[in-house]
């Protein structure tokens, strides 16, 4: 089979072996597959990638001296079936799954492995039980895009939103309109979305978000102030108190740089709440003291549960979130070096999707 393959620290495009299911294991057939922000990193910085994931229990059987095939959002069809499956799904049928191995050793990563490649091939093998049939004749381009939105409902759901939260979102890349996407669903109103590129800022518009704020101009705490106040004409403030009473602050960090943290602990209101989804590799810091003033909430966040999976495919399927204008590109598996240049750019491309046959 074709694969786009991870090999000495490039991307080269080469034949592979067809992988072989095991017990209560499918061959599917890739049919699309995203490019997500950590295999951009896995490949700039693969060995610290490896390290820190090992480091923090998240293990990853990845050895970077031998090949690996990333891609691990994705849409397949089901070819065949390995032995001791149930076989409910028939060949041909569309499918979703979380990029997980089950297997009696323990869990296993589809994509970041030399054993199990992930969607940048024409072949892959997952596990039956985690099998998704893909609903209501939604293409497996949009369907492709399940794995993401996942992750933005995880944060979102993390956050325990109350009915008068107003949200702000720093940062407008995939997790950043994910979560956008998320709070949508939720009618968890007005969204504030906050992003230096115009591009992200117009595709956090059409996924929901109520004003957006390029930080080179304005601020995105005043701007949020601006749309928590509460503005009662009964209400008389105490003369120590200058600013109307603010609604409850719920900020989504989806940048993952180092600094980003700190400076949301340094302009968030007291009380705020901090849900850390972007995922920064790096060593970073903090100032307890904003957050001990301000008695802020830090809550981090990583990936999603297997219902969270599931909602977010059937909220696709739906209609309830449109991720049409997130795919700003299709490529073959000779595409992928060029399409992780290009995605550098945060003023061309919000998801790339690779599609092995094409």
């Amino acid at each position: 089979m074709r694969a786009a393959i991870m090999r000495n620290k490039q991307l080269v495009v080469d034949d592979l072996p067809l992988p072989d299911p095991g017990p209560g294991e499918v061959l599917v057939r890739t049919l699309a597959c995203g490019i997500c922000g950590s295999d951009l990193h896995a490949l700039r910085h693969g060995q610290q990638f490896v390290d820190t994931s090992n480091r923090t229990g998240n293990v990853f059987d990845m050895d970077l001296s031998r090949d690996v095939v990333m891609g691990h959002e994705f849409c397949a069809e089901i070819t065949d079936h390995g032995p001791e499956t149930q076989r409910n799904l028939t060949p041909g049928a569309l499918v979703c799954a979380m990029p997980v191995l089950l297997r009696p050793s323990g869990a296993r990563t589809v994509g970041y492995s030399n054993e199990h490649p992930g969607g940048f091939a024409e072949y892959m093998r997952l596990s039956e039980s985690l099998l998704l049939p893909v609903p209501n004749g939604l293409s497996a381009e949009h369907a492709a895009l399940t794995e993401p939105m996942a992750v933005g409902l995880h944060a979102v759901e993390k956050a325990r939103l109350a009915s008068d939260d107003v949200p702000l979102v720093i940062g407008c890349g995939p997790v950043g309109l994910a979560v956008i996407a998320a709070l949508k669903t939720r009618d968890s109103r007005p969204i504030i979305a906050a992003d230096y590129s115009s591009r992200r800022r117009e595709l956090a518009l059409l996924m929901g978000a109520d004003v957006v704020v390029d930080p080179a101009e304005s601020s995105p705490y005043t701007t949020w102030r601006e749309a928590a106040a509460i503005h009662n004409p009964d209400q008389v403030l105490p003369a120590w108190k200058k600013r109307p009473m603010l609604r409850p602050a719920v900020i989504f960090e989806c940048v993952g740089v180092p600094g980003v943290i700190n400076l949301i602990m340094e302009h968030a209101p007291k009380g705020a709440r901090i849900v850390v989804a972007g995922v920064c590799m790096e060593r970073d810091h903090i100032e307890p003291i904003f957050g001990i003033n301000k008695e802020i909430n830090i809550q981090f966040v990583l990936a999603y549960s297997g219902e969270e999976f599931a909602r977010s495919l059937h909220a696709i399927a739906e209609g309830l979130i449109d991720v049409a204008p997130l795919v700003t590109g299709k490529i073959g598996v000779e595409g992928v070096a060029q399409a992780f240049e290009d995605l550098a750019s945060p003023d061309h491309h919000a998801k790339i999707l690779v599609e092995p046959w094409r």
